[in-house]
Order: structure tokens, then C-alpha cells, then sequence
């Protein structure tokens, strides 16, 4: 009885996780990715990819581009790579470049452990750093519901095994968790024909992924052993995959990949090596030591051979990490194909076939506990919308003709609001619980999808405040049959409360965040006293305009705020916003004030700063594309004059120019590196120099974009990542070299959110970069 209930307990964890939900205790010791937890939970592919190939198989640098190799291998097959690892006694589905730096070149050399079975709740109670072989990835991927892992070679019998009892951990682990396990065979430093044995005993599938039955033996397509399956075919070895998790059995399957026919040549030589190194092994003792023979026989083949063998194990491990996506994406195929939708739950269809159907829990549904509360701190707060989005989209080239009827086309459901989608695209890029979005959602449908879907993506929702008696913000957008939006209407009026304000303002004191973002769908006085609370804990202010119409509320914050040079840090308008923040801060004299003009005048712009913006303005829009015209609206438009002149308003503008690129308007302080660089047209860049400030005015053209989707979200995915990223380097605009990288950065994210039909590109987490890139 104990051990159904064991196993029901288990069966349950495993299901909250493949989910994208943690169990309450897990919490404590494991940390899933967010784009793994994404995955998992949207039912996208996911292949586990191991650590001890960095931190025991090859040295630095390789083992860490090796690494990312293999992920962008995975994901060129649309699979989401795992890499599987242990920092600082956490479990780690999924890894930041950070932690992997860490783990492939760590401070003090040798500290980093190899972690088996055994190992693994030593190694998370003592806090240490771990690289998990085959046995314990083979766990933590069955944990998380991954159903295929790629790795290079299979544990074993060791040579001479029959006496010393010297046998891998990993043969037992494929017994216990339902993986597939894409290797090339066992390690051609074991026992191949007792490792074969072996495996029959305990019932795991052996298939050999080549035109023959022959069982690779690593470097090396023929063992001399054959096995009784073999496939070229990744939809059935998902189907062998698929049939046993029908049939509920809890063992893994092994498919023996052959290395590449390019590197075959090399392989009787390295066969050579191996049987040196094993001789050598056996008279010094190392043969002996357990889980330390393997590294040294491995390095020991690699210097034997002068380096060949180092290639050939990289050509190994990228050719298996190419099989394992193609299976993981089959696999998930055939799970799609014959899943029926759950009964509990209403789907609204999304009209474009790239979509998949969005599912609102009914009041029926048995739904899973909400994770409300994660880390008590968060870098990164931010406050305004979290929206369903209806679009509506004519497929009728002209829809006028229709007016007052009803016009042929497509709708579509899903997640948006400003402060929301910037709150998923800096999440999808930054550290697991660092993005704390809050929000008013009404105890509706729409609500309850919100929660839901943001605990899907890995997002925290302790921030969202619920509302009994109002309705969830919906914005409806009405575009054209381009796709460009003709008129909406936006139901926002949830936010205008002071329970909203009051929230803000108690978890500002509470998360002690690095960064406060505020969209424009908040009313001035919750701005205003959220932008006071900032300033007394020395928080800096991103301020997103949202509109036209709302681009002004930023403004009484500012005239409440007498007491700061530029107080707030950072505002992101477009061209038309930027103008209406213009008109209406002189239409309430906050540019007549005696501290505006004792600002300005610190300034001191002379006629030669005046002719490098003339020269500027001459600059074509584009270099590839002459014919796109140049930047004469700078001057013709007046917006390089109005930027400029609100910037003793706001330290850093950031206009979003539409397909003329980001103009950059900033006053930096004396010792910024910005003190020694002079204005460079060809860069796109004016620099001015006075007593106390440096006003820098820098162009970056836009970036192509191949597929235009939808323009909804393109802004929003600029400025989450670019908040993101000034959370974790707060100096990024600093120098020109760091802002020319953050401002790419946004400037990708915007491109994939523009080609995809989500408010936020899923694609956003692959330019997740380490904490030192810029």
C-alpha cells in the first residue's frame, strides 16, 4: 500500500511538472528555466542535455561552446534544449549562461563534482556545484516529464567488470525513469558485449539508429555485437517511445547512434589508443577508482591521440543532439495526434494556422494550486495592464466598403496588456522570479486565463490583485487585412483604482526592486505616487508612454518631483508621443520653471553641436537602402530639438522610431565614458561636452524584418528586454560600446515579436544572454 501511494505521489509530482508547475517542496531545491517550464507546459519538444561533458569531458573554453553548441543544434529542429546541472546545491532544469560559465570554468579548479544517483542529495544539502552524468540526468529528465535525452556514450560494464563489479549506475537508471536515450553506444573503453547482456537482463530496449543492427562502440560504427532493433526513422523510434508510455511501462529505451561517416576513418586509430589507455590504467590503479577512471581515460585517448579524439567525441555529440530533436519532435507529434482536449475547459480558436487553440478554464475545471508567492525580492517591477487581447483582423482589402455591416476575416484570443507583455519578454531573459508584474484582473474568465497562462509561462502572479466585483482589462483591436490596426477599443478601467496604487507601493517597500516600469494605462495619481515611492528608496523609473492619449500622465510625477535632476530615468515614446509629452509639459509651464531653465542653460549647446546635428540629419535612414530618405525629420520635426529640451524632465529618451530605427536622446553625468568620446556622424552619433553634462544623441537604424505578422507587441518586446537588461548592467547606456549592444538586443526582440502571432514571441528567450555581456 505504501509503495502504490509512493508512486501515485510521484506520478502527481512528475504531471505538476511537465506542467510547468512546481511542487511547493521542490521549490526548495530545484529550479526549472522558464523556457523549459514553457515548453513543458505549452507541450512543445524538450530534449535533456547533460554537464558532465563540461565540467569532467572537455576543457575550457570547448566544454562551454560545446554546450552551446549542442543547445542550438536541438533548437535548429524545434526542440527546446535542457541542459541539466547542479549551482550551489540547486537543481537546474534549464541553464543561464551565467551558471554554465560557471560550471565550465570555475573559480577554483576541481570543485566541481561529478553527480550520479548517489551523489545527488549530498550535493544539494552541502551547496556544491555539479556536473550530472547520464544516471542522474536520466532522473531529473523523467522528474520533469522530458522524454528524450542526447548524450554522447552510455555507461557500462567495466572491463573485467565480472570480478570488480564495476557496472555503471546508468544501465540500472534506464530501468527506472521513461527516457529515450540517444548515445553512440557504450564507451569504447568498456566491456561492450556484458554491457549488451546487461541491458537485455534488465529489459531495456536496445535499438541501433542505422541502416544495420550492428552496435556502435563510440568512436567507432561496429562493436562487433549486434542488437535485435534497428530504425532510421525518428517517428518510430518516438513511436517505441510513445507505445510504452501507453502501455505504462517505466523503463527508458537506448538508441545506439553510429558517429558520422566522416569521422570513421580515425576510428580504428582511436580504437588503438583506447585499449593503450586502458592497459595504462590498469597498471597504475586508476582502473580501480571508480567514477575518476573515465575523465582520465578519456583524457588520456585525447593526448594519445594528438587531439583526434576530442573532434570525434564533438562530431559524436552534435550528430546525437540533431537525432534527439528530431525525435522529441516526433514524439510530441504523435502525444498531439491522439490527445483529445480536455472537457473542462472552452477553447477559442485562433483563426491563423500557426496558432494553436487558447484554453479558458470553465468553472468545472479541477484547477491546480496557484504559485503565488516566490522570492520575497525582485529586480525588475512592473506596474500597468495585464489584458486579454482580441484581434480582429479583415481579410477584405477594402473593409470600408462594409461600413456599418459586418466584414469576412479572423479573430483571435490572447494574452496582452503593455505592462504585461513587457513583464513576459524582460521575463523570458531574465532570472528565474527577478520580473514581478502587477496588475488588476477581474474574478472572470478573462482573469482566470491571465492567471493561468502566466503560471504556464513560468511568470510570477503574486503581483496580480484581484478584483470580486470589476471586469478584466480587454483591449479589442480592429486591423486591416494587413494586419495594421484600424481602431480598437480598450476596456482598461480596472486599473483607475487606488487599490492598485496602494499594492504597488507595498510590494516597491517589500521586493526592494532595482527597476520600476509604469505604462501609461495607470492614471496619473497612481503614477505620480508610485513614481514618489521610487524615489524615496533611490528606485529608478522606466516610464512607457502606451499612447497618444495616456503619453502625458508621466508628467504630474514629474512636476511632483522638484527634488531630482531629470526624475525619471527612463522614458521610451514613439515620434507622435514624444510630441504630445512636448506640447503638454509647455502647455503646464513645467518647462517655465526657474530649475528647467538652470538645467537647460548646464547644457550650453554651441554652434558646433548645432552643425553635427545638421550632419546628422543628412544621414540616410538606412545603408542598404538609400532609397528609404534620411533623417531630416530629426530637424524638420523638431524631434531632436523637443528631446533634447526634455531632458532636464527625463534623463534618458528612447524614441521608437517605427521602421526609421531608435533615436536616443541622453545627459550623462561627467564620469561617464561618454566624457572622452567625440561626436562621430558616421556612427550615427552627436556628443556634446559642457561643465556638468554630456548630451548624446544616438541613431540606430532598424532592423530587416523578413515576416510581418502583427505590430501589436513589437514595442512592448523592446522595452522588456531593454528593462531587463538595465536591471542587470544599470550602467549599459554608459558607453557606447554597451549601448549599441542593449539597444540591438531590444531591436531583435522587437523583429521576432513582429513575426510572430503572439503579443510576445515565445523566440524571445533565445537571446538570454550572461549576467557580464554587456
Amino acid at each position: 500500500m505504501l509503495l502504490r501511494l509512493n508512486n501515485r505521489r510521484a506520478l502527481y509530482t512528475l504531471s505538476k511538472l511537465s506542467r510547468g508547475y512546481l511542487d511547493s517542496s521542490l521549490t526548495r531545491i530545484l529550479d526549472v528555466h522558464p523556457e523549459v517550464r514553457e515548453a513543458l507546459a505549452t507541450k512543445k519538444p524538450v530534449v535533456a542535455l547533460e554537464t558532465t561533458l563540461v565540467t569532467h569531458g572537455f576543457p575550457y573554453p570547448t566544454n562551454f561552446n560545446l554546450s552551446n553548441s549542442l543547445e542550438n543544434i536541438v533548437r535548429s529542429t524545434g526542440a527546446i534544449p535542457a541542459t541539466i546541472g547542479i549551482v550551489e546545491g540547486r537543481i537546474k532544469i534549464g541553464l543561464e549562461q551565467a551558471e554554465l560559465e560557471q560550471l565550465a570554468n570555475p573559480p577554483i579548479p576541481g570543485s566541481v563534482v561529478k553527480i550520479s544517483r548517489r551523489d545527488i542529495a549530498p550535493a544539494v544539502s552541502m551547496k556544491a556545484f555539479g556536473g550530472t552524468t547520464c544516471s542522474a540526468t536520466l532522473i531529473f529528465a523523467a522528474l520533469a516529464g522530458i522524454k528524450v535525452f542526447a548524450t554522447g556514450g552510455l555507461g557500462g560494464v567495466h572491463r573485467g567488470g565480472e570480478s570488480s563489479m564495476d557496472i555503471s549506475a546508468d544501465l540500472q537508471e534506464l530501468t527506472r525513469c521513461p527516457v529515450g536515450l540517444v548515445s553512440s553506444g557504450a564507451k569504447s573503453i568498456l566491456d561492450i558485449g556484458r554491457t549488451l547482456e546487461y541491458l537485455e537482463t534488465l529489459g531495456v530496449p536496445v535499438v541501433s539508429y542505422g541502416p544495420s543492427k550492428q552496435f556502435p562502440a563510440f568512436f567507432t560504427p561496429k562493436s562487433g555485437f549486434e542488437v535485435p532493433w534497428n530504425t532510421e526513422s525518428p517517428y518510430i523510434a518516438a513511436n517505441i517511445l510513445y507505445t510504452q508510455a501507453q502501455l505504462g511501462m517505466q523503463n527508458g529505451a537506448l538508441f545506439a547512434v553510429p558517429i558520422p561517416e566522416k569521422y570513421e576513418a580515425s576510428g580504428a586509430e582511436i580504437q588503438r589508443a583506447v585499449d593503450q589507455a586502458v592497459a595504462e590504467s590498469e597498471a597504475n590503479g586508476i582502473s580501480k577508482r571508480g567514477k575518476e577512471a573515465t575523465p582520465w581515460l578519456l583524457s588520456r585517448v585525447a593526448e594519445l591521440t594528438k587531439g583526434t579524439s576530442m573532434v570525434s567525441n564533438i562530431a559524436l555529440l552534435e550528430n546525437n543532439a540533431r537525432i534527439g530533436g528530431e525525435i522529441a519532435v516526433q514524439y510530441q507529434n504523435l502525444v498531439e495526434a491522439e490527445q483529445p482536449h480536455s472537457s473542462d475547459t472552452v477553447s477559442v480558436y485562433v483563426s491563423s494556422p500557426s496558432t494553436q487553440p487558447t484554453q479558458i478554464p470553465s468553472s468545472r475545471a479541477n484547477t491546480e494550486p496557484t504559485n503565488t508567492t516566490q522570492n520575497d525580492n525582485a529586480s525588475l517591477l512592473v506596474l500597468g495592464a495585464a489584458a486579454v487581447d482580441i484581434s480582429a483582423r479583415s481579410s477584405e482589402v477594402d473593409s470600408n466598403s462594409a461600413s456599418g455591416s459586418t466584414v469576412p476575416g479572423n479573430i483571435s484570443l490572447s494574452l496582452g496588456g503593455v505592462a504585461r507583455n513587457i513583464a513576459e519578454a524582460s521575463h523570458r531573459v531574465s532570472p528565474q522570479d527577478s520580473v514581478l508584474l502587477v496588475s488588476s484582473i477581474g474574478d472572470d474568465a478573462f482573469g482566470h486565463l491571465l492567471t493561468k497562462e502566466s503560471e504556464n509561462y513560468g511568470m510570477r502572479t503574486d503581483g496580480l490583485l484581484l478584483q470580486k466585483d470589476q471586469r478584466t482589462a480587454v483591449c479589442n483591436m480592429i486591423m486591416d487585412s494587413q494586419g495594421g490596426l484600424t481602431t480598437g477599443i480598450a476596456d482598461m478601467s480596472i486599473l483607475d483604482n487606488a487599490q492598485i496604487e496602494a499594492k504597488a507601493v507595498h510590494l516597491i517597500d517589500e521586493v526592494k526592486p532595482e527597476l520600476v516600469v509604469m505604462d501609461g494605462n495607470c492614471s496619473s495619481d497612481v503614477i505620480s505616487t508610485v513614481a514618489k515611492a521610487c524615489n524615496e528608496h533611490d528606485i529608478k523609473i522606466f516610464f512607457e508612454p502606451t499612447s497618444v492619449v495616456k503619453s502625458s500622465r508621466i508628467l504630474k510625477a514629474v512636476e511632483n518631483m522638484t527634488n531630482r535632476t531629470s526624475p525619471v530615468d527612463f522614458i521610451s515614446p514613439n515620434l507622435i508621443e514624444l510630441r504630445e509629452i512636448f506640447e503638454t509639459a509647455n502647455e503646464k509651464d513645467l518647462l517655465s520653471k526657474p530649475q528647467y531653465w538652470t538645467a537647460l542653460d548646464n547644457f550650453a549647446l554651441t554652434s558646433r553641436y548645432r552643425m553635427e546635428l545638421e550632419h546628422l540629419s543628412r544621414v540616410n535612414v538606412s545603408d542598404e537602402d538609400p532609397s528609404r530618405g534620411t533623417l531630416s525629420f530629426l530637424l524638420d520635426q523638431g524631434m531632436a530639438q523637443m528631446a533634447v529640451k526634455l531632458l532636464p524632465l527625463f534623463r534618458h529618451i528612447v524614441i521608437k522610431c517605427g521602421d526609421k530605427g531608435v533615436l536616443v536622446a541622453m545627459r550623462q553625468n561627467p564620469d561617464s565614458a561618454w566624457r572622452s568620446e567625440q561626436g562621430n556622424i558616421k556612427a550615427r552619433c552627436v556628443v556634446h561636452h559642457s561643465d556638468s553634462d554630456t548630451i548624446v544623441l544616438s541613431h540606430f537604424p532598424a532592423l530587416p524584418v523578413e515576416h510581418l505578422v502583427n505590430v501589436t507587441g513589437a514595442g512592448d518586446s523592446f522595452v522588456g528586454i531593454l528593462a531587463s537588461y538595465l536591471v542587470r548592467q544599470p550602467n549599459a547606456f554608459n558607453s557606447p560600446e554597451s549601448l549599441t549592444q542593449v539597444i540591438d538586443v531590444a531591436q531583435r526582440a522587437a523583429v521576432l515579436t513582429l513575426g510572430s502571432p503572439y503579443a510576445v514571441a515565445p523566440e524571445l528567450s533565445r537571446l538570454r544572454q550572461p549576467i557580464g555581456y554587456i
